[in-house]
């Protein structure tokens, strides 16, 4: 370690340097003497040996679909579990169509996540199951999977799916079993302890009249547990209670772990975080319960949308319209203003504070992550190395950005509106199944939407702003305070709560416009509010002479740009490496019920439609011409509860 010296006087300079040397040769001869005086018995040296905060920065995917699911398939895919993992480890992939595809970088994890409803069934449909061949609409599809096939095909397949519903048919448990046996074998022989973790999951897939409800679940346990089940679908209920029930029966039959993971409630007009059940019914204590403790996470970014917030609903927010999708449902059914408020991260846990304060219970509390939901079996995030939504000519190509990419009644769903996200980062202690998934049950995860940046979140009473110094900042977060996915404690004095934020870029990616603070809470009144407070930021220059200022709108100063669209680059001239402060709560009142997450704002970048347009010669679309693309972070929320 460095010393730093203050230069002395020649003589005195003298006396400490022949002091200095002698201490040294007296050491050097009596070295083991003053080691065993210097260590206690018990004593600890080597501070890592003894440290048990989560230290490993994970990335993965929890929601990839290969050709075992039955919409996949039907828009052409060709790759199976094999490839999924292959490609997530790093490996090199020849894609649906041709094209060599690989991950700049490994993931360390990845969920394989494919539809329960149907599973394995279209492979079977095609190669003429018999049993499958009783039903007229299916051999119907066969013909249009044979004969037609590509976006066509899928389209008017997965269109009359979601109209008419799904055969029963392709419930049909020697099939579902067999597929089900196909994906428990393929992650048991990837997943790799200390270097790679093949999670056994599956995707329940209810949508009842078009509205999304759809669940990633995730097990924590291997085959000796999970080759005797079948993966609980929306064939047997369309209702989130009875697959909690099911994961319940699982939990108490195995011994074993699972959780279940929504996604875009931008899809489900008003459903997924409606303050209701099912039925319509009132909610009550014992349902906030049950979605509590079965649904930590929600996956609030991928390819169909951005999740954390809308700007109907966040109006003050210039960051909130990122790559939205809010048309209407999968059955086209149109979006009202009304049903925003259940379908969007922020608000619904503003509606948590809410139901907290009458049922005694919030059903709302969970983290965040990301996710692709890719159905190429490439899980792809990057703008650069964005392989689509799924390959019915969605993979890289000069016609892809204007092709659909999905119909929904009326609605068309372009190319271009597809967002290349996101993925899910989790600090756990190690690279194993059990590490990891109880870093998710414990929320200290984070969202990205692609970007593999760093982020620490951590919250307290006695945060100083030295402590944002510190060489370990993790440490003192550890030690003073708790982490992102917690409860703050017990209120000790009149402090505000204070938070410690750390944020460091992806170390090939774009540097750091800001940090911000989310804050919702329940005021006087008992009405949920929300501010977003920017904590640190970049300055405008490398040099730091044109420093960025608070507006008197009350945003902040824009970072600028470097992109150039045409070319599909930028640079790092702008922004910062790395930010980190203490922020203390300016506005905190001990009496009301609050929650605070981060969110972590890159510089601009291009986005894949730019990337596609440099690459082919092709225009970008106009929707999406010279569109500012900041890739962003949003971790998991702290809690604050007022004392009874």
């Amino acid at each position: 370690m460095p010393i730093h010296r203050t230069p002395l006087p020649g003589i005195i300079a003298r006396f400490f340097l022949l002091a200095s040397l002698t201490q040294v040769a007296f050491a050097l001869t009596n070295a083991q003497a003053e080691t065993q005086a210097l260590v206690a018995p018990g004593a600890a040296y080597s501070t890592p040996a003894h440290q048990e905060i989560p230290r490993k920065l994970l990335w993965g995917d929890t929601h990839v679909h290969t050709r075992l699911s039955q919409d996949a398939y039907s828009f052409g895919v060709t790759l199976d579990s094999e490839d999924a993992y292959r490609f997530a480890k790093g490996e090199t992939i020849e894609a649906t169509h041709g094209q060599r595809a690989r991950l700049d970088r490994p993931l360390d994890f990845l969920v394989i996540a494919d539809h329960a409803n149907g599973l394995g069934s279209m492979d079977a449909l095609v190669d003429g199951h018999e049993r499958l061949l009783k039903d007229e609409r299916l051999v119907e599809w066969r013909r249009l999977l044979k004969e037609v096939g590509g976006a066509k095909a899928g389209l008017q397949i997965s269109e009359e799916g979601r109209m008419l519903g799904w055969p029963d048919a392709l419930n049909d448990p020697e099939i579902v079993g067999s597929a089900w046996k196909e994906v428990v074998l393929a992650a048991e022989q990837h997943n790799d302890p200390g270097n790679f973790t093949a999670f056994i999951g599956y995707e329940w897939t209810s949508w009842p009249g078009g509205n999304n409800l759809h669940r990633v679940v995730i097990y924590r346990d291997g085959a000796d547990k999970l080759k005797g089940i079948v993966p609980f679908s929306s064939f047997m209920s369309s209702d989130p209670e009875d697959l909690w029930s099911s994961l319940g029966r699982y939990e108490e039959t195995t011994g074993g772990r699972v959780l279940a993971i929504p996604h875009n409630g931008n899809l489900s007009n008003g459903l997924m975080f409606r303050t209701a059940r099912f039925d319509g019914s009132e909610l009550d204590p014992e349902y906030a319960e049950k979605r509590a403790r079965w649904e930590p996470l929600v996956e609030v970014t991928q390819i169909k949308g951005d999740g954390e917030a809308h700007p109907f609903l966040s109006p003050d927010d210039e960051f909130a319209n990122y790559e939205s999708w809010d048309i209407g449902n999968f059955a086209g059914v149109p979006k009202t203003n009304e049903m925003l408020q259940f379908e969007y991260a922020r608000s619904a846990l503003k509606l948590g504070l809410s139901l907290y304060s009458e049922l005694g219970v919030n059903p709302f509390r969970f983290g965040m992550i990301g996710s692709t939901d890719s159905h190429t079996a490439l899980a792809t995030a990057d703008e650069s190395n964005f392989f689509g939504k799924h390959s019915a000519g969605m993979e890289p190509s000069g016609t892809r950005t204007i092709r659909p990419v999905g119909q929904a009644g009326e609605y068309t769903i372009m190319g271009w509106q597809q967002a290349a996200s996101g993925y899910a980062a989790v600090w756990a202690k190690e690279n194993t199944r059990e590490a990891i998934f109880d870093a998710m049950e414990r929320k200290e995860v984070y969202a990205t939407t692609g970007p593999r940046m760093v982020l620490r979140f951590f919250g307290g009473w006695g945060f100083l702003e030295a402590d944002a110094h510190a060489a370990d900042p993790a440490r003192v977060g550890y030690q003073k305070g708790i982490p992102m996915g917690s409860d703050l404690p017990s209120r000790p004095s009149d402090e505000a709560p204070s938070f410690l934020i750390a944020a460091l870029r992806d170390p090939i990616g774009a540097n750091l416009d800001r940090i911000q603070i989310i804050k919702g809470w329940l005021d006087s009144e008992g009405t949920t509010q929300e501010r977003i407070y920017d904590v640190a930021w970049s300055n405008s220059d490398p040099d730091e002479r044109n420093p960025r200022r608070i507006q008197k709108n009350g945003q902040l100063e824009s970072v600028g740009t470097t992109v150039n669209h045409e070319a599909a680059k930028y640079t790092n001239e702008i922004g910062a490496a790395e930010l980190k402060t203490v922020w203390h709560d300016p506005d905190f009142d001990p009496t009301q019920a609050a929650f605070y997450y981060v969110r972590v704002l890159e510089i601009p970048t291009p986005r894949w439609t730019d990337y596609d347009a440099a690459a082919f010669g092709i225009e970008v679309p106009e929707a999406v011409r010279g569109a500012v693309n900041q890739e962003r972070a949003y971790s998991s929320p702290i809690w604050y509860t007022p004392a009874s």
